[in-house]
This record gives structure tokens, sequence and C-alpha cells, in this order.
């Protein structure tokens, strides 16, 4: 059995994951460029691995074979670079610093957070250190050096907790891998790039310095045309007299109250079209359906008034309860099916029963356990910033739901970038109405969009693709958690100090405008309109939520009893979000050319092609990243190639 985890892939693996925080971080803030870990199929690991495997490796090959990294270990070095990703930008790195020092610094007259926001927070938890945050996002004065002491406390509080609760959304996906890989088979279409790409040809007689990923044209045309594009687009930057490669198309429709996009992303169109076919039909389908309910909406005057803040289903709160009916329909039945799995390891924790484990990154034991314990340190932290013990127990279990639907959707889907149709927080205040909530736990939920709101990427998402990347490495299995885990530390740590460093070198304002301006300010700004603009209960809200699960549940039952039924249920859930309005039409021609293929060339077809669509996801990441260095070197700022 190949070994995996050695020394050399580890520190690879750590050296990359620190890497990762500064190359991201000079595209988004410094450049203001391509946003490299924005999604679940990262630009940066995605670069990175295409050099590390194409160019670094085959030099050490050349020299000597056994210089050479082993397709385990290459994999090994993926997954910590895909779980770095996950916690370096929108899934952490770029939130956590503006979010807990933007009280003190955005507090005005006119927004009057000095006394609805600022006198609830728990101070241990923020930045009040004037000069601390004030030059955060200004700059440092000349000779002035960087206050480091104010930002030990509340980081040294948050970033256990951050720990903590990525480790137990950890120990769920550990629980959960039998079910998902073996006995529901999931495609795991984001998982299909690095492991092709490492993949050895057997020739007999005939040394290969090169994956035989690297030497089909196919691949390579799929790399060239969207390298291409790509290159258009950056140059265009450079010189507006070179054509942009134009890949989207607004058509106002419904009297011009809506825009119907028609977007080619490459990277969809690549991994989509490794997702079943019945799951890419039910994407675009319901996409469309949702579209057109708006602009009904929109034109006949159906509307809600209620504010359930920027994320999600922002503007149609309807379609918002929607899907929370839709994802607690999906998340519940997902447990039943599991169900004697799970009885499986209830009886292996209280040790009644032996069950064979040995496939697991952590024994069932020790992900049981750890997740029991995790969520008590969890619920503990949530009631010390605030929350009282119901709704903090509330609130994390829907956030819980909602990570869990998005894992599932990414690993069955392949969409790179999701996002669902409401956060926890809002759940909660539409649930309970904002009057019947202490100003304190309003304030405190506002603290949790450090983690639980713009989730465009995670590391539950990135640990899950990891154990299916690693799965034939039986033996390197609890050396993965280990690698997961100080990936994700070393990341956090090195993010922190990075970021930090050019606040204070630029000033904050002069960086990224979304992670500096309006992130910040959006949870405090939706918590003091609520404070001065109390609600109730919102009944439309619970009637829509109703709805969705009633309708979530009749689309399973129909996919399980018919073979016929034609709609996927992952098309529902996630049918009315803001990115599948963008996305739906590369979904579309994702699976409009697999049906095709099919239909016409067969499966043997279908896997000669398979190149040309990972060539595309793959020459467009490699585009993005390399011109990140180009634009540095030339102090070029604005310059966005790769955004979704």
């Amino acid at each position: 059995m190949e070994k995996v985890f050695t020394l050399r892939s580890f520190l690879t693996g750590i050296l990359l994951s620190i890497f990762i925080a500064v190359y991201d971080h000079v595209s988004v803030d410094i450049n203001n460029g391509s946003y490299l870990a924005i999604d679940h199929m990262p630009v940066a690991a995605v670069t990175l691995f295409f050099f590390l495997v194409f160019f670094v490796n085959t030099i050490l090959k050349r020299i000597k074979q056994k210089l050479a990294f082993r397709p385990g270990e290459l994999l090994l070095v993926y997954c910590m670079m895909l779980v770095a990703c996950s916690v370096t930008e929108m899934g952490l790195g770029s939130q956590i610093l503006p979010l807990i020092s933007a009280p003190s610094y955005y507090a005005n007259p006119q927004n009057e957070w000095s006394t609805l926001i600022v006198p609830h927070l728990n101070k241990n938890l923020i930045i009040t250190d004037p000069e601390a945050v004030t030059y955060f996002f200004e700059g440092l004065p000349k000779g002035k050096s960087i206050p480091w002491t104010p930002w030990i406390k509340p980081l040294s509080l948050w970033i256990p907790f951050l720990l903590v609760f990525y480790f137990c959304t950890i120990c769920i996906v550990v629980m959960l891998r039998k079910q998902w890989m073996e006995r529901e088979k999931l495609v795991y279409p984001l998982t299909i790039l690095p492991m092709e790409m490492v993949k050895e040809q057997n020739i007999q007689g005939k040394r290969s310095y090169l994956p035989g990923f690297f030497k089909n044209p196919l691949m390579w045309l799929g790399f060239g045309i969207a390298f291409l594009a790509g290159t258009f687009i950056a140059l265009h930057a450079y010189n507006e007299l070179i054509p942009a490669t134009k890949l989207a198309q607004n058509v106002p429709i419904f009297r011009n109250t809506q825009n119907l996009t028609f977007r080619a992303s490459f990277p969809v169109i690549g991994f989509v079209y490794f997702a079943n076919l019945e799951v890419s039909f039910s994407l675009w389908f319901f996409s469309l359906v949702f579209q057109i309910i708006k602009g009904i909406f929109n034109i006949t005057g159906i509307s809600s008034t209620e504010n359930i803040g920027i994320y999600g289903c922002a503007g149609y709160a309807i379609f918002a309860h929607l899907g929370t009916g839709a994802m607690f329909a999906m998340v519940g039945y997902s447990l039943y099916i599991a169900r004697n799995h799970f009885k499986d390891i209830w009886r292996n924790a209280i040790g009644k029963k032996v069950v064979d484990d040995s496939e697991e990154i952590l024994s069932y034991k020790t992900a049981f356990w750890g997740f029991i314990i995790g969520s008590l340190i969890v619920l503990g932290w949530l009631k010390y910033s605030g929350l009282n013990l119901t709704i903090g127990l509330v609130f994390y279990v829907f956030a819980l739901i909602i990570f869990l639907v998005l894992t599932r959707v990414v690993c069955e889907a392949g969409i790179p970038t999701l996002v669902a149709t409401i956060i926890s927080s809002s759940i909660i205040i539409s649930m309970w109405g904002s009057k019947h909530i202490p100003i304190s736990v309003l304030v405190a939920l506002g603290l949790t969009y450090v983690y639980s709101a713009d989730l465009r990427t995670f590391p539950m998402a990135a640990s899950s693709m990891s154990l299916k990347i690693m799965d034939r490495f039986s033996k390197a299995k609890r050396y993965l958690f280990w690698a997961i885990m100080a990936a994700i530390v070393v990341n956090i740590i090195a993010t922190m100090i990075f970021m930090l460093k050019i606040s204070y070198k630029y000033g904050g304002i002069n960086l990224n405008s979304w992670f500096f301006k309006g992130g910040p300010q959006a949870p405090f700004d939706y918590i003091a309109d609520l404070i001065k603009n109390p609600t109730d209960s919102n009944k439309i809200g619970w009637l829509c939520r109703g709805i969705g699960l009633a309708v979530m549940s009749g689309l399973m039952f129909m996919r399980q009893q018919f073979l016929w039924w034609p709609l996927h249920p992952i098309g529902f859930v996630i049918g009315p979000v803001w990115l599948m309005d963008q996305l739906w039409f590369s979904i579309f021609i994702a699976w409009l050319i697999k049906k095709i293929i099919l239909k016409y060339g067969g499966v043997q077809v279908y896997e000669k092609s398979k190149y040309f669509f990972l060539g595309l996801p793959l020459g467009f990441y490699t585009c993005a990243g390399i011109w990140v260095f180009i634009d540095f070197l030339a102090k070029k700022h604005g310059n966005v190639v790769f955004w979704i």
C-alpha cells in the first residue's frame, strides 16, 4: 500500500496552507483582483496544485524518480490546501477582523449604534481600543507600530471556539461518510479533477514523467479555451482596446423588473458535467421556475415586507422560508434513511457493539463523543457571547442543518459556488419576532455573521471532499484528520497576522470594499433596524416553511417511489438563491451536452470527453492564479479575472 502521510507531504501542505493566506489576500485586498478562496473549489488550491504536479513534480522525476511525490502524497497536500482555503477568505479570514472592529469604527449618530448596538456587545469579543480600530481601517501614521495587544484577547477567545465548531462539523462528516459514499454512492464531482491530475499511466517498459491527464489533447483544448478567455479579460484591464471576453448577458424580462442572466462559467460547466443528469436537470429547471415566480410577483405586486437581512434570498423572504422548510425536510429524510447506520454508531459509542471504523479518519466513538462534548463547548461559548441557552441551542441546530445541506449539495451536484436561501440567525428572528428577543441576544446574533452568514465556503464541505479524495488510501485515514486540523490552524494564524499587517499598512477601507465596508456593517445595520422597528413572529414565514417542507417531502417521496420521476429534490432546496440565477445557464449547458453525448455516443464517448470538461475549470483557475502575480508586479488594481 502506497505511503501517503510522509513528513515532506505534511510539511508541503503546511507551507502551502500558509502561502495561501498571503496569495489570496494579495489578490483580494492589495490587488483588488480575483477571488482565490471564495468557493468550495478554490482557485488558489487548484492553481498551486497544478504547478506542484505539472512543474515541480515533473522536475523532481527527471532529477530522480524517488524524489518525486507519489499520488497519495500529492492528494494529501491538495486536501490540506482545500481546507485552508475554506477559512482564509469568505469562510472566515476576510470576515472576522473587520466585523469585530466594525461596531467601534462605524458607529455614528445616524446609525445610532452607540446606543443600540455597542452597549450590548460582549466587550471581550470585539475591539474597543480607539487607536487600534481607527488605524486598522485607515492605516498607521508614519512612525507608528502595529498595536497587536488589543487583538490578542478577542482572537484568543474566538479562535478556540471556531476550532471546536469546525471539529464538530468534521465529526458529522465522519459519521456520514459511509452513508454518503458507500450506501448512497454520491458522485462528488468536485473531487474528480485533483484525482485525475495525479493518476499515473502504466505503460510497460516506458518511464512517464507526466500523469496521463496532462497528455490528453482534449484536456488541453478545454484548458486553452478557458485560459484564453481569462487572458483577454485580464488584458482588457490593461488596455481597453483589447476586447474582453464577455461571459454573461442579461436579458430584461417581466416588464424590466428582472434580468434573466445567460452566463458561461467555465468552472460550473466543467464540474456539473459530472453530476447525475437528473440532478443537473433539476438544478436549472427549478432555478428557472423560481425566476418566473419572482417575475410574476414583481409585476403583480406580491411581496413580503419582512426584513431577513442581506444573505440568501434577500428581498424575497417568501422563498427564503420555502427554502428553510425544504432544508428541514432534506436533513430529516437524510437522517431517517441513515438511521441504521447511526444506530450502529450509537451502539459502538456506548460499547455495546463493535463496528468496523478502520476506514474513518476518526473512530466512531471519538466522532460521536467528540461531537457531543464539542457541541456543549460551542453552546457554552454562544451563551458567553450573549445568546441565551434556548436561542443558542436553536441557532446551533439550524446552523448545522444549513451547513449539512450545503455540504450535501456540493458533494452531489458539484456546484463550486453556493449559498443557502437563508441563514440561521435570520430564521430565529423570523420565528420569534425581534420584539420577543432581548436586545443583548439580538446583538449577539449579529456576531454570528463571522462564521455562519456568507457561506460560500466552509471547512465541513472541504473536509467531506477530502474524505472522498483520500478514500482509497486506507492507511492514511487517521493521519488525514490531523493534517486537516493542522492546515486550518496554521492558515487561520497566518491569515490573521497577514490581514493585520496589510490593514495597518494600507488601511482596511482601501482594501476590499465588501469585506471592510459593506460586509462588517450589514449585521449591525440589520439588528439596529430590528431594535428600532420591532417585529412579531412572522406568520407568513411559518406558512411558507410548512409549504417548503411539504413540497420537498413530496419531491423526495416521488423520487423514491417512481423511477420515471424526473425532478431531483436538490434543485428545489437551492433553486431560489441568487447564485443560481447566475449559474442556471452554465448548468443547462453541462446537462444538455452530457445528455446528447450519452444518448448518441454512449459511455465510451462520455469517458473520453470528460478530459475536455476537466480542462475548462483548470484553465480558467490557472489563468486567474497567474494574473495575480502579474498584477502584483505591475501594481495593477481591479483586474478581476475570476469571481464566479
